[in-house]
């Protein structure tokens, strides 16, 4: 059987606690992936999974001074994570705090009238050239990122926003936050992205909304005072709308996805990113052959060839008796998935041979094979060499 046979072989053998396993750990990396791709520190994810591949390739293939190297690293790993993902980690944690098993929080339908309400008012702000900036929550509480602010708890209508966001209100420069059908708070003041490349030619209302929508899973919509456009933010990203029109199936599409999903194929939520569901699962697979069956210790018997070395110049090697051995080694599944048995070799020393030796033992001393396995035994444990004189040259 071959290395790569060898290595695949474990997955006809897998049992319902395995695949469990691989479920849960392929749901978990699927989740760290679709986590990391909407941080702002996803480059430096990438970098650290890097290092990790490289780490376990170094032990894979017995790379001594790389892996001790790559020790030292990862003994400050936990730290370093912690330092770069603070933010993220906080985030992460309060999804968990807010997660069903559903995977939406309950949410009474909005009616037609607040989605309308708010599209007309905006759009009449931006014809207008009157800047406003409008947060509707998603799952992840909103509380620690914002700051300030007057409670209001009043029905949505045009005349309320529009009195809000008039340059001679005291509140006109802070957010709007918006929750079924109610403005909840006003006046709010949101935190500032640092992504100075998505802020370019944009003012200060535009890095509020992207702030926040790196932050939350919230859909900040902002009108521009100075080009009269809207655009929206949400996970992480900021567009310019082309149209107002566009704003209401946005909300409406936000607003929707809100709610438990009570229609439509089960199997949706199945499909959906399939690309990363299945680089997940590969991963996760790679690493439980690598790992679960390839840690299980296992014996193998390799038939290893011997070979006469130093032998002196002025004698001939007539025989070799036996010429191969049966030798036994032990050592993890994963030391013998890509292990050369042609490398396998035991050595004879005759340099001593005019001294009268004829037979030598076999011992690990003699008997080349890579540090990862270990020998157990050796049949027959000796070899036995005939040599005859050289016959002179003419």
């Amino acid at each position: 059987m071959s290395g790569l046979q060898q290595l695949f072989a474990p997955l006809f053998d897998i049992g319902i606690a395995d695949a469990v396993d691989i479920v849960v750990a392929s749901a978990l990396v699927y989740a760290l992936i679709a986590w990391i791709r909407r941080t702002q520190a996803a480059q430096v994810a990438a970098g650290i999974l890097i290092l990790g591949i490289v780490y376990l390739a170094a032990r894979v293939f017995d790379l001594q001074l790389t892996a001790w190297l790559f020790q030292g690293f990862f003994a400050i790993f936990v730290v370093v994570v912690v330092v770069i993902f603070q933010e993220e980690l906080r985030q992460l944690f309060e999804r968990l705090a807010t997660w069903r098993w559903r995977g939406r929080r309950p949410q009474p339908s909005p009616t037609l009238a607040s989605v309308d309400v708010i599209v007309q008012t905006l759009s009449e702000l931006a014809r207008e050239r009157v800047g406003a900036l409008v947060v509707l929550p998603g799952e992840q509480p909103l509380l620690r990122h914002i700051q300030g602010g007057i409670e209001l708890n009043g029905h949505v209508s045009l005349p309320l926003l529009k009195s809000i966001f008039d340059p001679h209100s005291p509140g006109h420069d802070g957010a709007v936050i918006i929750d079924d059908g109610r403005v909840l708070r006003f006046a709010a003041h949101l935190p500032l992205s640092k992504n100075f490349r998505k802020l370019a030619g944009v003012g200060t209302r535009h890095g509020a909304a992207l702030g926040l929508a790196e932050l939350t899973d919230a859909l900040c919509i902002v009108v521009s005072e100075e080009r009269g456009t809207i655009s929206v933010a949400h996970n992480a990203a900021l567009r310019t709308l082309d149209n107002p029109q566009e704003l209401g199936q946005i909300i409406s599409a936000f607003l929707e996805g809100l709610r438990p999903q009570t229609n439509g194929p089960r199997w949706r939520w199945l499909t959906g990113n399939l690309a990363e569901k299945l680089a997940s699962v590969a991963l996760i697979l790679g690493l439980w052959l690598l790992f679960i069956p390839g840690s299980r210790p296992r014996t193998a018997v390799f038939d290893v060839p011997v070979r006469v070395i130093n032998l002196p110049n002025d004698l001939v090697l007539e025989q070799v008796q036996p010429e191969v051995v049966e030798a036994t080694f032990t050592g993890p599944s994963r030391a013998f998935y890509l292990l050369d048995t042609n490398n396998l070799e035991a050595t004879v020393d005759a340099s001593l041979i005019r001294l009268g030796r004829r037979t030598y033992r076999i011992s690990d001393d003699n008997l080349i094979h890579p540090q990862t396995i270990t020998l157990e035994d050796v049949r027959p444990a000796t070899v036995r060499i005939s040599v005859k004189k050289a016959e002179p040259a003419p």
